[in-house]
């Protein structure tokens, strides 16, 4: 899931090097780690052939269980709902069926290296997406307040927009020595990024997103920071994650993960469907043609998991939905970590205490999306009086916040995401079915578009989510709050295994709520990187020297450990 992030400095010059979204907390350069002609490791052949529970059929899950079939291991997938976790492309009943809605991850920005790597190996093509102002967007309504403002670029708007842009970079500048972090992570300066972030956590990990803007003299004016909450620049407003640690947010915006935002044709769930699907060139043990589909019965994952406990050897026993009971050397976790507290029974000894604590401490944001088909992209004809197109990618204070028109060409149906929203903003709509939803959203559009009657152009019913309602996610996506930084550290790192226990050892935590970007599906590979070296050092493997792994290299970059007395 993409999380709504403001355009920070124009600062993307075209002789800078490209910025990867390796984070400033653990600064391992996975995409290199990728591309190395050396590959992830190995494992002992007497290895060969053993099985690894994946939990988790999402894009974490999924990676991880490709790349340890590469290595001869042989994964066994287990997934309560679908192939793809919140990479879920849809489509309209009764409309061709190349008319699709993200009802998860939507748009991805150039520095998530790790994802355009295997987006680049199973063929899938990108195009820019349509934030907001954006080059790919031919226009976009800005309505507060009741008062709307049309624009092609940022000057076409009233100037205290641009100031409050402005007011935003100041802020980054003064409080977070933006350019100089931008710098250091484009150069891959590691000591400077471990420098410049060491001295960050310590002073900011108890502060709010909207504590920082106020600490700013350039946020002094109630005003600009109510405008930057509810439009904000880049992808859209940012009220629904004040509450947030500002960590959350520096984050984003080093990696430039707010940038450049592009789509993938045809929908992101083909990523984790065709890597299911996928025959490596590269493989050890297993014959030519082998694919994770070929690995399980009937070509599809195990199913939900309801019991996971350890058992003699410190092995860990699964428990699937159709009562079936299978005992493994190791295993990887990646779906959402609440499913642990709720969906799943779990041995108290499964993980040490203070790892449980982190779990139940994991915050989560809530999201809603709904989408319609139309017959055609209406909004690029022109008003005959203004000239100006007659509908735009449109930000409100209004119900439905963002709504953003998708096209794939001007003679073609098309798609309206009426309505994209966060946290408070998408419990108001968690009672409502999708007709009533549609119903207020058309109703709010509108009151700011009255000579457009987009009901006309519907071809089709709506579709919609809300993630916090989904019974395998309760929630989009996690966000930490001010103070969490701590537990983030004990999710992320335990993958390096060393100092736990014996019989805390051989279950690996990944997914999205692991990475330190969470809500960027970067972030879930990253993590499942992580726990693909983990596995593959329990099995007593290693990586080439020439391309060390993430925890070859982790006493050089270790996240900043803060005193927890």
């Amino acid at each position: 899931m993409t999380s709504t992030v403001p355009n920070a400095v124009e600062h993307a010059d075209e002789q800078q090097p490209p910025i990867t979204m390796f984070g400033p907390d653990f600064p391992y350069a996975y995409d290199d780690f990728l591309a190395h002609p050396a590959g992830l490791g190995q494992i002992p052949a007497t290895e060969h052939g053993t099985e690894v529970a994946v939990v988790g059929g999402g894009l974490s899950g999924i990676v991880a269980a490709y790349e340890l079939m590469k290595m001869g291991l042989k994964p066994v997938v287990y997934e309560a709902d679908q192939i793809g976790g919140r990479l879920r492309t849809v489509g309209f009943e009764g409309c061709d069926e190349s008319l699709t809605a993200e009802m998860g991850a939507m748009r991805f920005p150039p520095s998530s290296t790790a994802l355009q790597h295997y987006i680049d190996m199973v063929g899938l093509e990108t195009r820019p997406f349509p934030n907001p102002l954006a080059e790919a967007t031919p226009s976009t309504v800005v309505d507060l307040k009741g008062e709307s403002h049309y624009a092609e670029t940022v000057a076409d708007l009233p100037q205290v927009y641009r100031d409050v842009a402005e007011a935003w970079n100041r802020c980054l500048e003064e409080g977070a020595d933006f350019s100089d972090m931008n710098r250091a992570m484009r150069e891959r300066d590691v000591p400077r990024i471990r420098e410049i972030w060491a001295k960050l956590v310590e002073k900011l990990d108890n502060q709010t997103f909207y504590g920082f803007l106020c600490d700013s003299e350039a946020f002094k004016s109630f005003r600009h920071r109510e405008i930057f909450g509810q439009v904000g620049f880049g992808t859209g407003g940012w009220d629904t994650d004040f509450p947030n640690s500002i960590l959350e947010i520096l984050r984003v915006v080093y990696t430039e993960a707010d940038d450049h935002h592009r789509g993938i044709v045809g929908g992101s769930q083909q990523l984790p469907l065709r890597l299911w699907e996928r025959e490596p060139e590269k493989i050890v043990h297993w014959p030519y043609g082998t694919s994770l589909k070929s690995l399980h019965a009937d070509g599809e994952p195990r199913p939900a998991v309801t019991r996971l406990h350890r058992t003699a050897g410190n092995r860990i026993t699964v428990t699937d939905a159709n009562g079936d009971i299978r005992t493994y050397q190791a295993a990887i976790f990646t779906a959402q970590s609440w499913m642990l507290l709720s969906k799943i029974a779990c041995d108290d000894s499964l993980f040490p205490i203070d790892h449980w604590t982190a779990i139940e401490r994991t915050h989560y944001m809530e999201s809603s999306k709904l989408f319609v088909p139309v017959d055609r992209p209406f909004w690029l004809d022109k008003d005959e009086e203004t000239g100006r197109d007659v509908m735009s990618m449109t930000l409100t204070d209004r119900m439905t916040r963002g709504t953003y028109l998708l096209d794939d060409g001007p003679d073609k149906p098309a798609v309206i995401c009426l309505s994209y929203t966060w946290c408070d903003d998408s419990l108001k709509w968690l009672p409502l079915s999708a007709s009533e939803r549609m119903e207020v959203m058309l109703k709010s559009l509108g009151e700011i578009y009255p000579k457009v009657d987009i009901r006309k152009h519907i071809i089709g019913n709506p579709v919609t989510v809300s993630w916090e309602n989904e019974p395998y996610f309760m929630g989009a996506f996690k966000a930490n709050l001010p103070g969490h930084y701590r537990y983030q550290r004990r999710l992320f790192t335990h993958f390096m295994q060393e100092s736990l226990a014996e019989d805390k050892r051989g279950i690996f935590l990944a997914g999205d709520d692991i990475s330190w970007t969470a809500g960027w599906a970067e972030g879930a590979i990253q993590t499942a990187l992580n726990a693909v070296w983990g596995v593959m050092h329990h099995f007593g493997g290693e990586t080439d020297p020439t391309n060390p792994g993430p925890g070859d290299v982790y006493d050089e970059i270790a996240p900043v450990e803060l005193p927890e007395d």
